[in-house]
């Protein structure tokens, strides 16, 4: 993988901090949370779902948590941080794609495509980019868990700038391509016990042209 990268979100996210980011999310309880989550997501979908690939994968918790739900899919992801995709290699049979989602296109389409906690450190000018990767990528379903804001702002993360946005993901997907049909949506609470993570939205996207 090249380390020449066309953006600061990039680098930060391939570089120390995503090797540090990667110490403080991991293990069993995360991987409990992110099940209980992807169910919830699940209890939508009309077909079998036999092909998964995540974009901005980390180590692969949200991987295990699929497996847990759906132990024959075919799963792979993509992922730019060079420690996290040796944890990922780790992972039986599992396709992993070391590079940035900002240039990876998809040589074959997946039944189900999502981002989970992503899309928010995505350089804001970029985000078209990867709503056409996620598109094109995705056969039938295209999933978006992330942190939600009807206008779009920038947050302070970590004590670093331009690192962490919020906006209307799901809203400038469903403008880009208004085919899609908007199959549910949610929200997933931080203090609920059953997920134990930060507040996220989610959407859930199916092409219509697969029905």
């Amino acid at each position: 993988m090249t380390n020449e990268f066309n953006t600061e979100q990039e680098k930060f996210w391939a570089g120390e901090f995503g090797d540090n980011y990667i110490v403080r999310n991991q293990g069993q309880n995360l991987i409990a949370s992110n099940t209980s989550i992807f169910a919830r997501v699940f209890q939508n979908l009309y077909t079998n779902v036999d092909s998964v690939i995540e974009f901005g994968a980390n180590i692969g918790m949200n991987m295990h948590a699929i497996r847990n739900l759906l132990p024959q899919t075919h799963l792979s992801c993509i992922e730019i941080n060079a420690t996290a995709v040796d944890h990922l290699r780790k992972i039986p049979n599992l396709t992993v794609h070391h590079q940035s989602i900002l240039t990876f296109h998809a040589q074959q389409q997946y039944d189900f495509v999502f981002s989970k906690g992503v899309l928010i450190h995505i350089d804001p000018s970029e985000l078209c980019n990867v709503y056409e990767h996620m598109y094109n990528a995705s056969k039938r379903y295209i999933c978006m868990v992330e942190y939600h804001s009807p206008s779009p702002i920038e947050l302070d993360y970590r004590g670093h700038k331009e690192k962490l946005f919020k906006r209307d993901f799901a809203g400038e997907m469903w403008e880009k391509y208004p085919d899609l049909l908007l199959v549910d949506y949610g929200f997933f609470y931080g203090r609920d016990p059953k997920h134990g993570q930060e507040d996220m939205n989610w959407f859930l996207f199916e092409k219509r042209e697969c029905c």
